[in-house]
């Protein structure tokens, strides 16, 4: 049974958007062109922003962005709230400030597509 292995984000200028997830990641792309850039996250999945410009078949709804979320899982709350203050050092958006809801100790900031970014250390 396959299981998902890649990530695929529709993005408006995908080496802007690489430049932002080698910063956020600390991570070079393993690959770039004007439409395409790829990362190799330590977990194994891939991570491939696409330009929604040129991605075949083309998205219903280009105009359309930040449809998508990426989540962080952290050991601690301490390490949730480490990474918030980082983030709003490289003036991330945040779109939710750190607070605990349901199931988790979470914050939200987005990356330059508006797509969600997600960071979380889970109740347990």
């Amino acid at each position: 049974m396959p299981h998902p292995n890649f990530i695929l984000l529709y993005v408006d200028n995908p080496l802007a958007s690489a430049q932002f997830y080698r910063d956020i990641l600390g991570l070079t792309a393993i690959e770039t062109s004007p439409t395409f850039a790829m990362f190799a996250l330590d977990s194994g999945i891939m991570l491939g922003l696409w330009s929604k410009h040129t991605v075949v078949p083309a998205p219903a709804h280009p105009q359309i962005g930040g449809t998508s979320e990426i989540a962080f899982a952290l050991e601690t709350n301490a390490q949730v709230d480490q990474t918030y203050r980082d983030w709003k050092e490289r003036h991330l958006p945040v779109i939710q400030e750190p607070a605990t809801v349901d199931f988790d100790y979470t914050f939200v900031a987005t990356d330059p597509d508006g797509h969600r970014l997600r960071v979380f250390a889970a109740s347990h």
